[in-house]
């Protein structure tokens, strides 16, 4: 690139409010001593630069011009490919503020382990300095951040994935705060790799991974484990939730914020199209987010949200004409893809698609059925949330979408039925907090593992559980109109192993029963474990459904339950003296409900 500049654009404009920032960029220089500096703008011309050094360098390979026009394919290391949970930290002056949820090292260990890493680092490289903000650049909600990286790559993706740039740095200079964020891909030694976060200095330390989750600093680790401790201290939620708008046939607009475990259908349902008749009647989905959601309390009394995301980071494998027809129109131009396949044309290619047909796997290399599949099954789009054809207009409005309900879900091909509704804001507290799922490739790892998952946060909450827990807890006070909960399971499964519900453009139908719920115009059957609708209660019209589908997606296992919230008194136990005592007091009279 030719238009590097050693000198930050603060100190050339003589800014003092932006000393610290400076101050801290010349640090880094000299720990890690970089051949050149530059300090991102977020223009078109630096991106299209950008772009032709990864060219240039195979760091990008262009894609299929006329099927995709300005896309391009970006090949990880066969060992980076995923999040590394193990090898992720939290530093917190004491162990149990990190909690047993988290990787813990003192924040002097932390700092040494990682600061001798990245000594000399990026010799012979550039230094990246990206002033980004997380959510509309205008929002009250919003938080912004800077980093520093070595890779060209972490810039062109946290340019779609953030409000990058020159905006960025101008409001980190009137607020004067931001969060610091370090990463270098080093040398892709899985030896020589760790994430660390220091939730009280707003700081994050990445080495030794140029994959998303790892290396992108604002999504999980900015947004999720950085701001969740802000959340805390601010009074506010930072959660791993899609936000969706459900119009209904009246004009009517409800707003829902649902947290599912990685690679289990949220993108997915962000996007979802009604089904046909639904469409006729003139419903409509429109999309906030599909991945991260910031929820504060309004004047109001209800909860608001925005999503701090600009762009979609989604899994490839699986999204198709059937399960998500918006996200491959959202695809289909200005898109960067990770670690999928291509056909003998230069298309992208993944499982799931029916057509193309693979002759270069993610590897690089010939595909050949027999080493597995032609794209990796965590394999990433990166592509600007605005090229969405369901994209809501609501998504920049500075004071957040209204939250009607939350809905917490994970896989369970057992036990879980289709739907069923908290009793209360405490009940929805433990619905989330026991939260179970079968593992997926978003992380290292055995995959179909059942493991409890709390509000899909196990990764990524920067603070003890417990205290997460209390969090929550402590928002159903006086004067609050908070949302409904309610617990789905889109993955039940036959005696024949089959799923038992169609999913996709058919989860509708149970959104539609939940905003009824929230107005009072459903019906539903109480149990220990909730409000259960019977398939009388959703409409199903236009779908058949078996016998043994219509039992077990609508039915409850009362034996089955019993031993599950054994299982959950267990699990919250684990969290010793903190966890909050009305959490164990729901458990227990959920559980003696089902020994009545």
């Amino acid at each position: 690139m030719n238009n590097l500049s050693q000198t930050a654009p603060a100190e050339s404009a003589g800014r003092s409010k932006l000393a610290a920032l400076n101050d801290w960029v010349a640090q880094v220089a000299a720990l890690t001593q970089p051949d050149a500096i530059h300090w991102c703008d977020g223009s078109d011309a630096e991106n299209a630069a950008l772009v032709a050094k990864m060219e240039a360098d195979g760091t990008l390979v262009r894609l299929n011009e006329q099927t995709h026009p300005n896309s391009w394919l970006h090949r990880s290391h066969p060992d980076d490919v995923a999040r590394v949970e193990h090898l992720t930290f939290v530093c917190t002056p004491e162990q149990e503020d990190a909690g047993p949820n988290n990787h813990w090292m003192a924040p002097a260990d932390g700092h040494a382990q990682m600061d001798a890493l990245f000594a000399g680092c990026m010799k012979g490289r550039t230094m990246y300095v990206i002033p980004y903000c997380m959510g509309p650049i205008d929002s009250p909600l919003s938080r912004c951040g800077v980093e520093i990286t070595d890779s060209a790559y972490v810039v062109a993706n946290m340019r779609v994935m953030t409000r990058m740039g020159a905006p960025a740095l101008a409001r980190i200079e009137r607020e004067g705060s931001f969060v610091k964020g370090l990463h270098s891909v080093g040398e892709l030694d899985p030896n020589r790799r760790f994430i660390m976060h220091f939730p009280e200095e707003l700081t994050i330390k990445s080495f030794g991974s140029g994959y998303g989750g790892n290396a992108l600093l604002g999504k999980k680790c900015h947004a999720l484990r950085i701001a969740s401790h802000q959340a805390k201290a601010e009074g506010w939620l930072a959660e791993h939730m899609l936000i969706l708008g459900l119009e209904n046939p009246q004009g009517e607009t409800h707003y829902i914020a649902a947290a599912f475990p990685s690679a289990c259908g949220k993108t997915n349902l962000a996007m979802l199209i009604p089904p046909e008749g639904y469409r006729q009647d003139g419903w409509k989905v429109w999309t906030i987010g599909d991945d991260i959601c910031w929820m504060r309390p309004g004047a109001d009394g209800r909860l608001y949200a925005i999503n701090p995301e600009a762009g979609f980071f989604g899994v490839a494998p699986g999204t198709s004409i059937n399960s998500n027809p918006n996200a491959l129109k959202t695809v289909a131009h200005d898109t960067i893809f990770t670690n999928v396949a291509v056909t003998a044309d230069n298309q992208p290619w993944w499982e799931g698609l029916s057509e193309g047909k693979p002759v270069i796997d993610w590897r690089g290399n010939e595909y050949d059925s027999s080493k597995g599949p032609a794209a990796h099954p965590n394999s990433r789009f990166t592509v600007s949330a605005q090229q969405c054809p369901s994209y809501s207009p609501k998504a920049e409005d500075a004071q957040g979408v209204p939250i009607s309900a939350i809905v917490f879900g994970g896989r369970r091909a057992s036990l879980v039925p289709l739907v069923f509704e908290a009793r209360d804001w405490t009940h929805g507290v433990l619905v989330g907090a026991a939260m179970g799922s079968e593992t997926t490739a978003a992380a290292t790892g055995a995959v179909g593992v059942m493991r409890r998952d709390p509000m899909a946060m196990k990764p990524f909450c920067g603070y003890n559980f417990a205290d997460y827990f209390s969090h929550w807890l402590s928002f159903d006070k006086e004067g609050a109109k908070l949302p409904k909960i309610f617990h789905v399971n889109w993955f039940r499964k036959g005696d024949d192993g089959k799923f038992l519900w169609p999913g996709f453009g058919d989860n509708l139908r149970v959104l539609e029963w939940m905003i009824k719920r929230v107005k009072g115009e459903a019906a539903a059957q109480e149990t220990p474990i909730g409000n259960l609708p019977s398939a009388d209660d959703v409409n199903i019209a236009g779908i058949q459904l078996s016998d043994e589908a219509n039992a077990k997606l609508f039915g409850f296992d009362h034996a089955g339950w019993r031993a599950e919230f054994e299982s959950i008194g267990e699990y919250l136990q684990e969290y010793g003296p903190r966890m909050p005592q009305a959490l164990h007091d729901e458990q227990q009279r959920i559980a003696r409900s089902l020994d009545a």
